[in-house]
């Protein structure tokens, strides 16, 4: 909805809207995370972000990310949506597990680089298969490596709601590069 569509509403239909509601989302200095990436291997790197040692990018206090498992080829997230990620028909928007797609396949391709190299995605094909709303509980996403070559490399994802049912799969391509140095 836009500014002005908002603005036309009489003042009756913003009252009729009930309260607004708020979410506050606190990151630390994204650069300086980033800094530390080419000074360790990705496995190594996603483990200390893990145990707390290195902070969360700041994508993952807007869509509520926690990594639960890192192993070299495969990690596994936590995702509890809020209403926040609504689209107008009251479900999670697709975006928002576009998002947690990209991001498990990118870090299950982290944890296979050595020290030096980062990676960025080239594309991803999602799949939806199951609408996710307010009562579908934390999701968890899994990704793992299909291929890490030295220049490209493939992985694949699936989401699952509290219950265990797949929302969402995801397949991508990433591109492997060499990180610039600190």
């Amino acid at each position: 909805m836009s500014e002005t569509q908002q603005t036309d509403a009489p003042a009756s239909a913003h009252e009729a809207w009930g309260e607004p509601r708020t979410r506050e989302l606190t990151w630390f200095d994204p650069m300086q995370i980033a800094a530390q990436a080419p000074l360790m291997s990705g496995v190594e790197f996603l483990t200390r972000m893990r145990e707390g040692l290195i902070p969360p990018p700041p994508i993952a206090a807007h869509f509520g990310l926690d990594i639960d498992v890192v192993e070299e080829g495969r990690v596994t997230f936590t995702c509890a949506p809020d209403e926040s990620g609504y689209n107008p028909i009251g479900t999670i928007h697709g975006g928002v597990l576009c998002t947690l797609l990209d991001t498990v396949c990118g870090c299950a391709m982290q944890s296979v680089l050595p020290q030096g190299k980062g990676y960025t995605s080239v594309e991803i094909k999602v799949n939806y298969v199951k609408a996710v709303r307010g009562n579908s509980g934390p999701l968890t996403a899994e990704g793992t490596v299909v291929k890490a070559g030295s220049r490209v490399g493939f992985t694949e994802a699936v989401v699952r709601d509290a219950n265990g049912a797949v929302v969402a799969t995801a397949s991508s391509t990433l591109l492997i590069f060499d990180l610039p140095p600190q």
